[in-house]
């Protein structure tokens, strides 16, 4: 889609109701529908995150970015995600904290960046994390800068590719709760994307499409 005609879009985005869990169960492995249900049940106190759900024109079309996160001994290792990262007592709110770890890892000035939207947080047993997305513009083409020690390169998805049925899959994977066992996930650029961040991709993908779907 044209970015200018995306533009168009965005105030409706804005006021869209949030499936919220009715989208996240779509891409959730079934092992952790029951930690999703009782997060809280162990009087945990998860740590707090936020990324940014950032989508940007190159050439003119509408593009939404992803990192690959560099190999390290954790939980989260290589996945692909979206820029984002741990808040901090500095950051304002989450929002900032999302704008603040973007610019960060992939380079891009924070007056660059326009939020419009806050998502549905969501909560991942192996680490202990409440991560807080929002969905951000930016309004110029953009040159990444990625930061060596975080990022392994990046991923600049076409809203076409995101938006088609296409990209989602059922795979067997190893998680944190069981060995090869079949997953729901997102196939992109030959990455399988899984887990909190294909749940979160989900809702995304949900609220665009009934924007976009309600206008054709």
């Amino acid at each position: 889609m044209d970015f200018q005609h995306f533009l168009e879009y965005v105030p409706h985005f804005a006021q869209a109701k949030l499936p919220a869990m009715e989208a996240h169960l779509k891409m959730a492995p079934f092992e952790r529908m029951e930690s999703l249900k009782n997060a809280f049940s162990a009087n945990k106190e998860p740590r707090m995150a936020a990324v940014m759900m950032l989508f940007y024109p190159k050439n003119g079309i509408t593009h939404l970015v992803l990192i690959v996160r560099n190999s390290y001994e954790g939980v989260h290792s290589g996945q692909i995600a979206f820029p984002g990262g741990k808040f901090e007592t500095e950051d304002e709110n989450f929002a900032m904290t999302a704008l603040r770890e973007t610019h960060e890892e992939i380079g891009i000035h924070l007056e660059k960046m326009e939020v419009i939207k806050f998502f549905t947080p969501t909560y991942i047993p192996p680490s202990n994390f409440m991560v807080h997305p929002f969905f951000g513009i930016c309004k110029d083409e953009v040159c990444f800068i990625p930061q060596p020690s975080e990022v392994s390169s990046i991923i600049e998805l076409p809203l076409s590719v995101f938006l088609s049925d296409k990209i989602i899959i059922e795979t067997k994977l190893s998680t944190s709760y069981a060995k090869n066992k079949n997953v729901p996930a997102f196939e992109i650029e030959g990455h399988i994307v899984w887990g909190a961040t294909a749940m979160m991709l989900s809702e995304l993908k949900d609220v665009l499409k009934s924007v976009l779907d309600a206008d054709k």
